[in-house]
């Protein structure tokens, strides 16, 4: 037997949570149920942001906000005029959920515990009397007639709008292609790089402000980068993985990175300044101190690779390992051989072609009363909760369109 309601959302995650809930509260009396595959929701919420939710930042405008989204930027910037960072603070204050901002600008509710998020949406679904159906894996979408028919294992439904809120669900996209929808294939976005190298064995833990680039690319970033057993992660490591998500990818994650230690100083500078310290500590180690932002481990594995031994004296370096140590400093090769997954987050590029949706009501542009939210579109962001504000608003904007 058929089970029929106004609205379909299939995805029990994040955008499919905040898009029944605000599509409720406008109109209270329309019949609303969340379909979700596995047995719980809002999984991804629960390990977010280490189990913390790192659930917007702390940049209010649009015009700059749209900036960390490499896939995105161009589309967003409509919806972040409607609904931004500054409005999910309000909408989950208005809900019982205050948010703090930390030093980098990441916001978390205060309790530090994404069950916070998690309580925020159930209390609110059961509320509203919205339906949160589990172990209900999509078979098949069609229409019929009017409306939207969708079968899962056990049941069948029926509803006037259908929003897809699936996140990165091959099985979801390949239905859209057979509805004639466009879908970017997918590659892994926000990564680590595998690095083994001797000049970082042994540091695990150690961080540096620098500037990265991939070789034969026009990939480039800058900020901090922390080395780690398996090789380099951190925000610089992470921006280079979001923009260059396909290049990467098409390189079967084998390239090799330039890594500038020493951020904006390049090398002729550098040199300089190596020859100025030179003159001035002639009689001391050149090993024992960093006379840079780098911690001593850094550095003294920096000189070791220049082929200069750990009591060697400043007075006592060559040109050559001056210009060694230099180009370690400031031009370092680093062989890149795979990739990791950062933390338990797993980001995709790729998705339901932009081109293919009005950005104004998140309808498709090839079926009418078909809606999408979140990740499910070719939209991706580095890590930072901007991934998250992306599901918040095209969630408010499908609420408000319907």
């Amino acid at each position: 037997m058929n089970q029929n309601f106004d609205i379909l959302i299939v995805g029990g995650g994040a955008a499919g949570f905040f898009t029944a809930i605000n599509i409720v509260e406008k109109n209270p009396s329309l019949k609303v149920a969340i379909l979700e595959r596995g047995s719980e929701v809002l999984n991804k919420v629960r390990i977010s942001g280490g189990g913390r939710c790192n659930v917007t930042h702390a940049c209010f405008e649009p015009n700059e906000l749209v900036k960390f989204y490499p896939r995105g930027e161009k589309e967003l910037r409509g919806p972040f005029h409607q609904f931004c960072s500054g409005d999910t603070v309000e909408w989950f204050e208005k809900h019982g959920v205050e948010l703090k901002i930390e030093a980098d600008g990441r916001m978390f509710p205060v309790s530090n515990s994404s069950q916070t998020i998690i309580d925020c949406f159930q209390e609110a679904t059961k509320k509203l009397g919205i339906a949160v159906l589990t172990n209900q894996s999509v078979h098949s979408v069609f229409k019929k007639d009017a409306l939207w028919k969708v079968e899962t294992q056990s049941e069948t439904y029926l509803s006037e709008k259908l929003i897809l809120a699936t996140g990165s669900n091959p099985k979801v996209w390949e239905m859209l292609q057979n509805f004639g929808h466009v879908v970017v294939s997918p590659v892994p976005s926000l990564f680590t790089f595998n690095i083994k190298d001797p000049r970082i064995a042994a540091l695990p833990g150690v961080s540096a402000q620098v500037s990265v680039k991939v070789r034969d690319t026009k990939l480039e970033s800058s900020g901090p980068l922390l080395i780690t057993h398996w090789g380099m992660s951190g925000p610089a490591i992470l921006k280079l993985s979001a923009w260059g998500a396909r290049i990467l990818h098409e390189k079967n994650y084998q390239f090799s990175v330039a890594i500038n230690w020493l951020n904006d100083i390049d090398t002729d500078d550098a040199e300089k300044i190596l020859k100025e310290l030179k003159l001035e500590n002639a009689k001391k180690a050149v090993s024992k101190k960093s006379p840079f932002e780098l911690t001593n481990r850094l550095w003294e594995s920096l000189v070791m690779a220049s082929g200069i031994d750990s009591e060697t004296k400043w007075a006592d370096l060559s040109k050559i390992q001056l210009q060694n140590l230099s180009n370690q400093l400031t031009n370092g090769l680093f062989q890149v051989n795979g990739k990791s997954t950062f933390k338990e987050e797993f980001v995709t590029a790729g998705g339901i072609d932009l081109k293919e949706i009005n950005f104004k009501t998140m309808e498709s542009k090839l079926h009418e009363n078909l809606y999408f939210a979140g990740e499910i579109v070719n939209i991706d962001a580095v890590t930072g909760g901007y991934n998250f504000q992306n599901a918040w608003t095209s969630g408010f904007i499908v609420a408000n369109s319907i």
